[in-house]
Parts: structure tokens; C-alpha cells; sequence
């Protein structure tokens, strides 16, 4: 069974290039990123892991701790950082987990149970199903999960704009509409009773239909 929305994220220890680990504990009460890439000197994650370094402040003014996983050691991370730098300008400024016995890779349905064998002996192409993106909560439950192909390139913009509407949405009874940015109009929840949302919202609402109740942003 795949994950899914709203599963509790398998907990594990791992090594990472900033030491062990055990996942739960390091999310403590804060969200995370995991993000997952199937080899390390893979071109495309070569951009990716530069470009999330870059961009490493937003996810903290956020609240967001960010973790990388590549299923080879630690020391060919630390290599792998080298060139990163080098390439990109920015070396990661997160802890990358060397998923060596594919157990973080298993319990997150990205590799086959049936995976074994030297991880460094494996071709990006066997491991092409790494390439995930989980966004998960201080509840511990997974709230959302992208799945990209091995020749397209991550959007970690997008990451940050869902992770806005996450927690602006696990804090009001609002969603989001399409293409919805912080500070944007938002849509009060279908859950929401018309009396209920008279209560939150006095001032009233605008409705092209009875079913789409448009607010400002709550704070």
C-alpha cells in the first residue's frame, strides 16, 4: 500500500551527514521536507539540492526543517556537497540521509521490498522511483506527496506556496484557490455553516455562487 495524505510518516533511524537520527524526533514540533534523489553526481539533483540551500530561509522563517536522502554513504555525500557548491554556489545546509540498506526507501513505498544489495553498484535508472517530495506535519502525518520522473527537475517554489496554504489551512477553516499566494484572497471552507461563518466573518464575503464564499486572508 502507498502512502498517502493524512498517514502517519514512517518513523526511522538513519545516518546522516549531520549525525543519527531518528525521524520523529528530529521534526520534533516543527514541519519538515523530506526530499529523496536516487543516486548522488545525478545531474538534475545536482541543481535541486543547490537551489533548496538557496532557498533554505524561507523553509525557516517557516518553521520547516529540510532533510535530502540518496541511497549511498555518507562520504560520497560529502563529496557529491563538494561539486554541488561548486556548480550551483550553494553546498546543502541540511542533513542528507545515507539510505545504504534502502530501509527509509522501502517504508516510503520509493523502492521495492525486494531491493538489496551494494547501493553504490546501483544505476540512477534502478533507482529512478527516488524522487520524491514529502511535506510533512508536527502531528507527525504526511501532507502532501510529489512524485517527479528522473528527467524533470523539482519546483521548490511551489513546495514553499503549499506549504503556506498548509498551515494557513490547519489554522483557519479556509482553503486555497488555484494558483492561491500568501496574502491572496482565500475560500471559506465548505465545512463552514453560512451562520458559523457569519460569526468569523461579520463583514460579510463575496459569493459568485452560494457555494463560493471569498474572504481576505485571516491572520
Amino acid at each position: 500500500m502507498s502512502l498517502k495524505i493524512n498517514d502517519t510518516a514512517p518513523d526511522f533511524e538513519a545516518q546522516t551527514t549531520e549525525g543519527k537520527i531518528r525521524f520523529h524526533d528530529w521534526i520534533g514540533d516543527k514541519w519538515a521536507v523530506l526530499f529523496s534523489h536516487p543516486k548522488d553526481f545525478t545531474p538534475v539533483c545536482t541543481t535541486e539540492l543547490g537551489y533548496m540551500a538557496k532557498i533554505k530561509p524561507e523553509f525557516d522563517k517557516r518553521g520547516v526543517k529540510i532533510i535530502g536522502l540518496s541511497v549511498d554513504p555518507v562520504d560520497r555525500h560529502a563529496s557529491w556537497a563538494a561539486d554541488i557548491k561548486e556548480t550551483q554556489g550553494f553546498a546543502p545546509n541540511y542533513p542528507m540521509i545515507a539510505d545504504i540498506d534502502f530501509n527509509v526507501s522501502k517504508l516510503y513505498d520509493m523502492l521495492p521490498a525486494s531491493t538489496s544489495g551494494d547501493p553504490t553498484k546501483r544505476t540512477a535508472a534502478e533507482n529512478q522511483t527516488v524522487r520524491n517530495v514529502f511535506v510533512i506535519g508536527p502531528d507527525k502525518k504526511i501532507k502532501l506527496v510529489l512524485v517527479y520522473p528522473m528527467t524533470t527537475g523539482r519546483n521548490f517554489d511551489e513546495v514553499l506556496r503549499v506549504i503556506d496554504s498548509l498551515q494557513l489551512t490547519a489554522k483557519h477553516k479556509v482553503a486555497t484557490p488555484v494558483n492561491w499566494k500568501k496574502g491572496e484572497d482565500v475560500i471559506i471552507a465548505g465545512s463552514v455553516t453560512d451562520d458559523d461563518a457569519k460569526k468569523t466573518y461579520p463583514q460579510g464575503w463575496k459569493s459568485p455562487k452560494p457555494y463560493i464564499r471569498i474572504v481576505p486572508q485571516p491572520q
